[in-house]
């Protein structure tokens, strides 16, 4: 028998690779977390957490740290042409029984993995830094990596790889998986740093053909992020931010502080031709890069990995080699998608109106309907079926007690519904990460796991009595249908060899 090292190594802990690793860590898969950089990230880049990765974090345990670090997005100044107009970057949304959040959480990047990197440790887990992967081989059993550390050079093997190395990534470019798409001309200089005079309540842009800047404050911290579009290469220094400063706003009373961070920035819209290629995945931005605009590029990443993890725990415990295809059939053309909109809201810049987002920003109604695991086997569906995400909704328990869809998906496992059924009708047997629930409509009266007495449930899934939905372990909806042994058979053909 083969020997293997671990079941899974991650080859970059920035957010993709702490969500994969995190969600991992819960299901109890063997993982190595490796990262080539010395020690974690320092910056904000990608600030913007959007409703739906919220969502995930609350399932993967980490919402509530995150909100603690957060904030919400600030009132727009855009100074042009000697005028100040105030916009709202969005509508603000409040919560409903069905997306209980409405609004993207700011949140700096650097906050976001050392939250997760808190909740990894948690499981006894910690990120391997100073940890270069240098080369691999594929066989039909597994993957042998050859790594560089501080101490020399090592050889482990695993089953499966997965690259969240981002936008230069070597996985990718040892898979040789083409990368098409287009760098455009933009350059800037970014980063985080105070500065003193400037109202911290509001996010300032200057609008100026070629010459950009925005100061935006960073929720949780006493710091601003930069953005200062410059015209050719330059090396990013507080003295050149100090100089854009003065020179683009037209203020001299404003002192920038030591930067904590500072890079440039090049825009590029790229999108990898695969996202497997045998024993080896590429998540993230490793797979996609996008423009800053609509603040999607993390988030897509999150999304990413925590579509992969449940489907690696599950071919791990025997099912189908052939449910981790369904990894790339499913999130490519949402990555396809969400360039796209980054590309439409890029060509918006340079205008107060251009900066505002709308709700396909918040990313909630993006659907795997068209994937490989949709089945939908109701003769008459609703307006949500499978595939789309699964709705929130309030109920009451056995006992009485108020909870939330959310609540009762929460976890490693898969989720069975049965609206207006008994127990009986689902029968016994199902396998072991699959939860079982009935549901009694609102005023029937029925005895039941949960009761929707408020009716948010039938109305967020359109379900009518006699209905069985199983929602996946990624908060989606893997099947419905009127017949529970529809639902059985998705489960043997999909999660079973």
């Amino acid at each position: 028998m083969a020997r293997f090292d671990t079941d899974i190594l991650i080859v970059g802990a920035g957010a993709a690779g702490l969500t994969l690793a995190l969600d991992l860590a819960r299901r109890g898969v063997d993982f190595r977390l490796v990262e080539k950089n010395a020690g974690p990230f320092p910056g904000s880049r990608g600030k913007g957490l959007q409703p739906r990765s919220l969502e995930v974090f609350e399932d993967l345990g980490v919402l509530a740290d995150l909100q603690a670090v957060g904030g919400p997005y600030p009132t727009v100044l855009t100074y042009e042409g000697g005028q100040v107009v105030r916009t709202q970057l969005h509508d603000v949304q409040p919560p409903t029984p069905a997306e209980p959040y409405g609004n993207p959480l700011m949140v700096p990047q650097f906050q976001t993995e050392a939250v997760l990197r808190r909740h990894l440790a948690g499981f006894g887990h910690a990120t391997a830094f100073a940890t270069e992967l240098t080369g691999f081989d594929q066989d039909a059993e597994g993957v042998t990596a050859r790594l560089r550390t501080a101490d020399g050079e090592l050889t482990l093997r695993a089953r499966y790889l997965v690259g969240t190395d981002g936008g230069r990534s070597f996985v990718r470019h040892a898979l040789d998986i083409g990368f098409p798409g287009e760098t455009l001309p933009f350059r800037a200089v970014i980063g985080d740093m105070p500065i003193a005079g400037l109202a911290f309540d509001a996010w300032h842009r200057w609008y100026i053909p070629d010459a950009q800047l925005a100061l935006c404050p960073l929720a949780g911290t006493d710091l601003f992020q930069v953005v200062a579009q410059v015209p050719d290469e330059v090396t990013p220094t507080r003295e050149l931010i100090s100089a854009i400063v003065r020179e683009r706003t037209g203020r001299d009373d404003l002192t920038v502080g030591e930067p904590t961070w500072l890079s440039t920035l090049r825009v590029n819209l790229r999108l990898a031709d695969r996202y497997r290629v045998g024993r080896v995945f590429i998540a993230g931005d490793a797979a996609h890069v996008h423009p800053p605009t609509g603040g999607q590029g993390l988030n897509t990443s999150v999304q990413d990995a925590y579509n992969l993890g449940w489907k690696l725990a599950a071919v791990l415990r025997g099912a189908p080699d052939g449910l981790l295809d369904s990894y790339e059939a499913e999130r490519r053309p949402i990555a396809a998608h969400v360039l796209g909109l980054s590309g439409r809201l890029l060509g918006q810049m340079g205008t107060a109106e251009g900066m505002r987002r709308g709700r396909e920003t918040r990313e909630l109604d993006l659907s795997y309907r068209d994937g490989p695991l949709a089945t939908e086997a109701r003769a008459n569906p609703g307006r949500v079926v499978a595939g789309d995400r699964a709705p929130d909704a309030p109920c009451r328990t056995a006992a009485d007690t108020p909870t939330r869809l959310f609540e009762v998906y929460q976890g490693p496992h898969f989720t069975l519904l049965g609206y207006g059924v008994d127990k009986e009708t689902a029968g016994g047997g199902w396998p072991e990460e699959v939860r079982v629930f009935t549901v009694a409509p609102q005023g029937s009266g029925q005895t039941a796991d949960l009761t929707d007495d408020a009716g948010h449930l039938a109305q967020a899934y359109d379900l009518t009595p006699g209905t069985w939905v199983l929602v996946r372990p990624d908060g989606y909806i893997a099947a419905t249908a009127r017949n529970a042994g529809i639902i059985r058979d998705w489960l043997r053909a999909t999660t079973k060899a």
